[in-house]
């Protein structure tokens, strides 16, 4: 286990903030808290650093959620996107400016739980947690929550925060709802230098054959990660879906370094974000963008989010002030990720029924392209496009009009690989 461990004497020591689990969102609360002066502590159950199944894509809003001073360890910079639809009408949209940049997820997520160490956080790996209690004999004062790890040892804290993926234990326990889980499959293919230098500074976007599916081409150095996402329940399809991919990329020959899965979950609009003095943000929350399927921007703003108000819920006296600092949570998610989320539902919907009428935009209508670049530079969201644009409030409309026979499976979202 590396941490630094607690002596028998600091078992009942309570923690200001404790944060559960160590990726983007949860190295983002503990680094907030701890930069506010608090004492936090990390959990993660893995050994660091760890690989995640994510295409690894940072975009500008990603960027900007970074802790000062915090240096991408980018692998590439991407300066051109290439769509297809199911392998079909291939085009290549450039830009002269950074687009986004690519990642790999165990450097970027050890860097980002140095930089919380850095601000004071104390880091415990390999430590698994088996719920949490917010009453009963582990708890001592109504001002505590019980943090109970596998093993019996408990960990008492003034504030708790969830960051611990979609099928965690603290998302169980503040009762979030989803509405869809999608199956992500991805492979990282180590490639000669020649197919390298083909994809230098250039992703591949391929909208795909079962509806809200699509594929994608990233690359880093002398390794390309291809993945794919679909509706949970088309196990089987999106599995040929890869295969079919890779094959047609022509990169059946190249054996994949790894090979993995992972399902996604989307909260339902009227999803907790809190219980008691527990906040839950990232992917245990379900903070996805519903059409890009982007998580790592949503995992480090709700986090930040999350490490802020976790330090005032540590500051509340009774469950009166607690309960008002994490409405204020709520708010704040809500006002910011939230409506980028509900615009995005709106696209999920539509693209699942007319893929093609995307493809055709993206590569064929100048404003379409324009919106899509500024996106991922961060210097617009989708909620803020549909907000200031007259033109795209209208087609948006019309397009949900369309898709009114549909609605209740059009309610339904996707998530991030």
């Amino acid at each position: 286990m590396s941490s630094e461990n607690s002596s028998a004497d600091d078992v009942r020591q309570v923690w200001d903030v404790v944060v559960v689990g160590a990726g983007p969102a949860g190295a983002s609360a503990a680094y907030a808290a701890a930069v506010a002066g608090r004492r936090v502590l990390l959990l993660e159950k893995a050994e660091l650093p760890r690989y995640k199944t994510c295409g690894g894509g940072i975009i500008g809003p990603s960027r900007d959620a970074l802790p000062p001073g915090f240096e991408l360890p980018l692998k590439d910079r991407v300066h051109a996107v290439t769509f297809s639809h199911n392998g079909r009408f291939t085009r290549t949209r450039r830009s002269k400016r950074m687009l986004f940049g690519l990642i790999n997820r165990p450097e970027f997520d050890q860097q980002l739980v140095e930089h919380a160490q850095k601000a004071g956080a104390e880091l415990r790996t390999g430590v698994a947690v088996s719920r949490v209690e917010q009453h009963g004999s582990a708890v001592p004062d109504r001002r505590t929550v019980a943090v109970v790890l596998q093993g019996g040892e408990t960990v008492l804290a003034r504030a708790v925060v969830g960051a611990d993926g979609s099928a965690g234990r603290i998302g169980a326990h503040v009762g979030v709802k989803v509405d869809q889980v999608d199956l992500g499959l991805e492979a990282e293919i180590p490639v000669p230098e020649t197919v390298a230098e083909d994809w230098r500074g250039r992703v591949l976007i391929d909208w795909g054959p079962m509806p809200g599916s699509y594929g994608w081409v990233f690359p880093k150095g002398d390794t390309l990660t291809v993945g794919v996402i679909s509706a949970r329940g088309e196990g089987a399809a999106t599995k040929r879906y890869l295969e079919d991919f890779v094959a047609r990329l022509g990169l059946a020959g190249f054996e994949p370094s790894i090979s993995s899965g992972h399902l996604t979950r989307c909260r339902a609009d009227d999803s907790p974000l809190s219980r008691g003095r527990v906040l839950v943000c990232g992917d245990a929350a379900g903070l996805l963008e519903p059409w890009t399927r982007e998580g790592i921007s949503f995992a480090l703003r709700s986090g930040r989010l999350a490490g802020e108000w976790a330090v005032r819920i540590a500051e509340a006296h009774d469950a009166v002030d607690t309960r008002r600092q994490a409405l204020n949570y709520a708010f704040a998610v809500k006002a910011g990720l939230g409506v980028e989320m509900s615009v995005g539902k709106r696209m999920l919907a539509l693209f699942e029924r007319r893929p093609g009428l995307f493809h055709a935009a993206l590569t064929g209508f100048r404003p379409a392209w324009r919106a899509f670049r500024d996106i991922t530079r961060g210097s617009t969201s989708l909620g803020e496009l549909v907000r200031t644009h007259p033109m795209a409030q209208r087609a948006l409309t019309a397009m949900d009009r369309r898709t009114v026979p549909s609605a209740p499976a059009a309610a339904e979202d996707a998530v991030s690989p």
